[in-house]
């Protein structure tokens, strides 16, 4: 059931929620959170469709917060909001509004937004694109108890980690995260089943990928071992080799499904290492909303102490280049002195 609403207040929504509810036969409420996805019309339809198919799991209250570009003067100055209450069948196992603000109402969708929260229900907000540089300090975000972005939609990934770090507050996580679950859990696993030392590792993976540098600092904070970042074709991270003292253990996943994981002494195992849609990424996150202290360690590690330089390398002297100069310059000194003195000579001649 879809209920529009044109020019209308954060009242007369309630109110429709609570009509469609009636309308449809389910007057209870059983929803255990509000997730609150703020983004722009271009990309509404994916993260709407995404959470409809996370509340099968987590029953929810979704609020889309759509901010309109106002194209004129008289609209920046004109305020209005529609609405789209969606319930029943519209609305996954929830219930869904669809907020679009226009003009000067949308410098404050904070204050739209708060009279359509559950009450006493933990609240999520979801920035699938254009994730501001410090989202608890956001209007919105401020609310939240749990602060979701993308990296991996920011036009620098890479930078975008190190803008993150420098702002991270508890509640803070990342979907670029989240996609390196299997991964962590592949790679303890492993190191579970063998009794060496860790002392090296490479991570290789697409360039533009910020999940590839989120596993190599996790690696690089949890083993405390240099950490390699290198680069492949894709898709996403394909491979992790760790060297330890009783033979490499590589973890192989070229084609984006199905990887391989190699341990000296052992057979080649095959285990599905999918790439997971948007869906159960935003289904993982709700379903714990405490901080993320893993998260939070690896994301402060910093990109920037990724391939690190030999110490071999490093301890090596760097030629100065002033003495090659003044070593050029000594035979022209030379020969200058030389004319120099021959000068009295021929003007005593001329004489």
């Amino acid at each position: 059931m879809k209920i529009d609403l044109t020019d209308t207040t954060a009242g007369d929504i309630n109110k429709a929620l609570v009509q469609g509810r009636r309308a449809i036969g389910t007057p209870a409420v059983g929803m255990v959170l509000t997730l609150v996805i703020v983004t722009d019309e271009e990309n509404a339809y994916d993260a709407l469709k995404a959470a409809n198919d996370a509340s099968r799991e987590h029953p929810s209250r979704t609020l889309v917060v759509i901010k309109r570009v106002s194209r004129t003067p008289r609209d920046r100055t004109t305020s209005r909001l529609d609405a789209e209450v969606r319930v029943g069948a519209d609305a996954g196992t929830g219930e869904t509004v669809v907020l679009r603000l226009y003009g000067e109402v949308a410098d404050h969708a904070d204050s739209v937004v708060l009279p359509l929260l559950l009450p006493d229900a933990p609240v999520v907000v979801w920035w699938p694109v254009n994730a501001p540089l410090d989202p608890a300090k956001d209007p919105l975000g401020a609310l939240a108890q749990r602060r979701v972005t993308d990296t991996y939609a920011a036009e620098q990934p890479v930078r975008e980690l190190s803008a993150r770090a420098a702002a991270y507050t508890p509640g803070d996580t990342d979907l670029s995260w989240t996609r390196i679950t299997p991964w962590r859990s592949m790679l303890a696993a492993a190191l579970d089943q063998v009794t060496c030392e860790v002392r090296g590792v490479e991570v290789e993976g697409e360039e533009f990928n910020p999940s590839c540098e989120l596993l190599a600092m996790w690696l690089a904070d949890r083993l405390d071992v240099p950490v390699k970042r290198s680069r492949s074709s894709g898709p996403g991270l394909t491979a992790v080799r760790m060297d330890t003292s009783c033979g490499p253990i590589v973890l192989d996943r070229a084609d984006g499904s199905l990887a391989t994981l190699s341990i000296e002494g052992q057979p080649a195992r095959a285990v599905a290492l999918k790439r997971r849609e948007t869906a159960e990424l935003i289904a993982e996150e709700l379903r714990r909303l405490d901080p993320d202290d893993t998260y939070a360690s690896a994301l402060r590690y910093g990109v920037e102490r990724l391939n690190p330089v030999p110490a071999q390398q490093a301890a090596e002297p760097v030629a100065e280049p002033e003495p090659v100069q003044e070593a050029a310059k000594a035979p022209a000194k030379k020969a200058a002195a030389k004319t120099a003195k021959k000068a009295p000579a021929r003007k005593a001649a001329a004489k």
